[in-house]
């Protein structure tokens, strides 16, 4: 294969240096384990492939800057959308079924299936739910490794200042209402992101009713969280009022093997962080401290 340079990546990054064996972002379709077929994009550069799970209503196109910045320092990366999200979505969501556990147990497993397929090693970055959930996998053995960003309880009285109110309202009102009323959650009308299938709404609202979120409902194999064997790196923002250092330990105690990291604004060099800003170009430290960590668990 010969080296690209100054190509632009499915994300609209454009990566000025040279990398040799480098083979462009491809757009590509990946089987969920069910068969759904979901929207990725892939660039192949190394043996040790990143997937990146996107946090609630987010386009997997948010975080190709990431994607692009391991791509330079050698990682192969998918950056994918859930079912119902971004380019996995049907032309409407009015009565498309599609819940949080399917974007777990079918969606998450068949993305993971699908790179370990391919790599010498796989780690996964999850952000907010796409960090929380990665414990109820049955694939968790072919990991090398998580690390997960601003992944909290979402509980509405683990929420920082400010949060509390407003998450205490969509968990019990407006996401459960709105759902059964429309067929699915207009998400977009109060929150930066997309609209959400009804089914994932009015589960992730019942999750934020519980003090244990995700870890109250045993009707999941919530189990497997203890037996989740890879190394965790587990990052908490300390300007997040979603994900504020207490909410992450909350959620991140039900994995093993794990190492619980702060970052302050003033350690990034930026203004903000808060829930997203740590996928935004101005965090490169923390992703080339994250990639650090993954070379180190991936050998």
């Amino acid at each position: 294969m010969t080296a690209l340079t100054d190509r632009e990546s499915c994300g609209g990054v454009v990566i000025g240096a040279t990398l040799p064996g480098y083979r462009a972002c491809v757009p590509t379709t990946i089987p969920a384990r069910d068969g759904y077929e979901l929207s990725a994009d892939v660039t192949e550069v190394g043996s040790t492939w990143v997937v990146i799970n996107a946090a609630m209503a987010t386009k997997c196109s948010f975080y190709g800057p990431l994607a692009a910045h391991l791509n330079e320092r050698g990682f192969s990366t998918v950056t994918w959308d859930y079912r119902g999200i971004g380019g996995s979505a049907p032309a409407s969501l009015r009565g498309f079924e599609a819940s949080v556990s399917d974007w777990v147990f079918h969606d998450m497993a068949g993305v993971v299936d699908w790179a370990a397929d391919r790599a010498r090693h796989v780690a996964l970055i999850g952000h907010s739910i796409g960090g929380q959930v990665v414990g109820l996998l049955d694939n968790a053995a072919r990991m090398a490794g998580l690390v997960t960003v601003a992944a909290q309880s979402g509980h509405w009285r683990r929420q920082g200042d400010g949060q509390r109110l407003p998450v205490l309202l969509h968990s019990y009102i407006t996401l459960p209402v709105l759902a059964h009323a429309l067929g699915y959650a207009p998400w977009s009308k109060f929150a930066a992101g997309e609209d959400l299938p009804k089914g994932a709404a009015l589960e992730w609202a019942r999750w934020c009713r519980d003090r244990k979120y995700v870890l109250g409902d045993d009707r999941l194999p919530l189990e497997r969280y203890a037996a989740f064997q890879a190394p965790v790196l587990a990052y908490a923002m300390t300007d997040d009022t979603w994900g504020t250092p207490a909410s992450v330990d909350a959620m991140m105690s039900a994995y093993p093997n794990l190492e619980r990291r702060d970052r302050s604004p003033a350690d990034l060099g930026m203004d903000r962080i808060g829930h997203v800003g740590a996928f935004r170009p101005e965090a490169v430290t923390l992703w080339d401290e994250i990639a650090d960590w993954i070379e180190q668990v991936a050998r």
